[in-house]
């Protein structure tokens, strides 16, 4: 469903640059929720350049990321529901930054995830296509 009102999305507005900016990360985040590699690594750059931090954790460059956190995440966890709002893009040229709010739940290793958050992604426009190059996620702290 994401993917189809990302898409018409795209349609409808095929010049405005904001609305291309959201639909990646909906795009992504479909991708994800679906465990599908494939969609999620066409809507990523592939070099050094890529970073996530997530949990405190730290990925750089394309393989580092792929090998070690999203396959391992797409094949493992089951029952992903994924969402972001409040997504504000913002472009420059050929680069782009989006702040947004997420909620993710799953089943992992056993346990049950139930997170939300705020998260920052940046993209580049490359070959006519918007490429995530950074995300960050950020859960708030838990109570001591």
């Amino acid at each position: 469903m994401i993917m189809a009102i990302a898409a018409s999305a795209a349609v409808a507005h095929p010049t405005d640059p904001a609305a291309a900016v959201r639909d990646v990360l909906l795009q992504n985040v479909a991708a994800f929720e679906r465990g599908d590699y494939a969609a999620t690594e066409r809507l990523w750059a592939h070099g050094d350049e890529v970073s996530v931090f997530e949990s405190g954790h730290a990925n750089y460059g394309w393989a580092d990321y792929r090998d070690h956190h999203l396959k391992p995440e797409l094949t493992e966890m089951k029952n992903v529901h994924y969402r972001l709002d409040d997504i504000r893009p913002r472009i420059r040229g050929s680069m782009a930054w989006a702040t947004f709010k997420y909620s993710i739940t799953a089943d992992y290793e056993g346990r049950k995830i139930d997170g939300t958050g705020i998260g920052t992604a940046v993209m580049e426009k490359s070959g006519g296509a918007w490429k995530i190059v950074h995300w960050h996620t950020s859960a708030p702290r838990k109570k001591p």
